[in-house]
């Protein structure tokens, strides 16, 4: 074989080599976008379940307010704390795609504001014992106390998959294309100071 021969195949080889590793390279990218792009969507979809847990709640506290109305009229102050934080609560909304800690720490600051005034009310319910029996009140109140524990369950785990999240984005070669592509980080729901857990409503 010529020497020009052995020069062409090695051509060949060189360019099919240099075609390999460039598929390789485009195929791990495809790959890692669409992982990344699988992970942020399970971020957004952990995010609509927290939204889902905390307007359950929103919507349970008026006809609790309504049905303790009666029987605790004397503590008004307290029934319009609770309407007012859940209207202040229910102000704020946030896309998760581009959430930021700042905004997450605002939500979290007006739900746990609602759990405070919440619990306020709980602790006057408890002086008027004639409220158990009027009907539906313990319907409510069993269906407020299970959603705090929804409330938390659902935190927690939107923490676990933003955590997955985060760790993909961060981790190296990923972070590179994370950068190029806008995967940005995402916070974290913080526990409520002094607390290791989400704020619930003591009955």
């Amino acid at each position: 074989m010529d020497l020009n021969k052995k020069d062409n195949i090695m051509d060949y080889v060189k360019k099919y080599i240099w075609f390999g590793i460039g598929g390789i390279v485009i195929l791990w990218g495809i790959l890692s976008y669409n992982g990344l792009i699988d992970k942020e969507q399970e971020v957004k979809k952990q995010w609509a379940q927290v939204q889902t847990v905390y307007q359950r709640r929103a919507d349970l506290i008026p006809n609790f307010v309504e049905t303790v109305k009666g029987a605790v009229g004397a503590e008004k102050d307290i029934l319009s704390a609770v309407m007012n934080a859940r209207a202040s609560a229910s102000k704020i909304n946030i896309d998760p795609s581009k959430m930021t800690s700042d905004q997450l720490k605002n939500f979290q600051g007006a739900q746990d504001g609602l759990s405070s005034a919440l619990g306020r009310l709980m602790v006057v319910v408890e002086k008027y014992p004639d409220l158990q029996s009027i009907q539906g009140f313990s319907d409510l109140r069993t269906e407020l106390e299970g959603t705090e524990n929804r409330i938390a369950v659902q935190r927690m785990s939107f923490n676990d998959v933003v955590k997955e999240y985060n760790s993909a984005i961060a981790k190296f070669p990923k972070n590179l294309l994370a950068r190029m592509c806008g995967f940005l980080e995402k916070p974290y729901f913080e526990a409520a100071q002094g607390t290791d857990k989400a704020p619930s409503v003591k009955f």
